[in-house]
């Protein structure tokens, strides 16, 4: 049985405002790597928070090895109090991988935790669930109590649903108490999503120049669900990626292609907030 790897956090959800008093001290010549003292003056945060609030940037994708990673600094350059939607999807994006970032993927998904399973196979195969079907389904699955699923699953729901955390995504929407659905994601521009394919591809594809269309429609912890869209909608978003030169296709003999356009992932990160003002 694998583990949830859920208590990274402690209690404390994800708030915006918090995460990003770490990302100006890790934007500091001594970033992170300060007492515990120092870096609770510098955050206004609790002893007991600092590094539980440094933990939800470093799984964010912001924040690793006490400095801000290139894909942070270009968040506290563009969105500074972190209120914009690409921000809110890049963050999305990391958490969604656990505490394993852009690994190679394992053979099964659980294997990366109760956040990596929750996107890439419950949401796909629950598109309207309750708090209980959840956790019903957890039980098997991972090894921790089942007194203890509830409280840890908990913050995943939170930061899908609260405006202080990721809920402009739109991943999941409460639509009655302790019962939700998906369907209705507001998704970013084109630049980001052109971002998130650069990274999987270097993931699962490496420094290949084209890969088959349906290697990438069906790609495994893949940019369909990522985006928590179906397979079938993933088409138009090729296209759009196209018109854009981010990448080609080629479609006018089976198997279809897909030639990369972009030089550098940052690029199309930095375009997407260069586009969304």
């Amino acid at each position: 049985m694998a583990k949830m790897q859920l208590h990274f956090n402690g209690n404390f959800p994800l708030k915006k405002a918090e995460v990003k008093r770490i990302l100006e001290v890790a934007s500091e010549d001594k970033g992170l790597n300060d007492s515990l003292e120092n870096l609770m003056a510098k955050t206004g945060l609790g002893n007991a928070k600092v590094g539980k609030i440094k933990s939800w940037a470093i799984r964010s994708g912001l924040v690793k090895d006490n400095y801000l990673t290139p894909e942070g600094k270009l968040v506290l350059k563009h969105d500074p109090y972190l209120q914009s939607i690409i921000t809110d999807w890049l963050m999305h994006f990391y958490l969604s991988f656990g505490n394993n970032g852009l690994k190679k993927i394992p053979e099964n998904i659980e294997e990366w935790g109760g956040w990596t399973y929750f996107i890439y196979t419950f949401l796909p195969e629950n598109h309207t669930f309750t708090k209980d079907q959840l956790f019903a389904n957890c039980i098997p699955i991972f090894e921790e109590k089942a007194t203890e699923i509830p409280a840890r699953f908990k913050n995943i729901l939170r930061t899908y649903t609260e405006q202080q955390a990721l809920a402009n995504c739109q991943i999941i929407q409460e639509t009655k108490t302790d019962t939700y659905q998906t369907g209705k994601v507001q998704l970013p521009n084109t630049y980001l999503i052109g971002y998130f394919l650069a990274k999987l591809w270097e993931r699962d594809f490496n420094k290949e120049t084209s890969v088959l269309t349906d290697d990438i429609i069906n790609q495994k912890m893949g940019i369909a669900a990522v985006l928590g869209i179906q397979k079938e909608a993933l088409q138009e978003h090729l296209n759009s990626l196209e018109s854009l030169a981010i990448i080609e296709q080629r479609r006018t003999v089976a198997p279809y292609q897909i030639i990369r356009r972009w030089d550098n992932p940052l690029k199309l990160l930095e375009k997407a907030y260069r586009d969304n003002q």
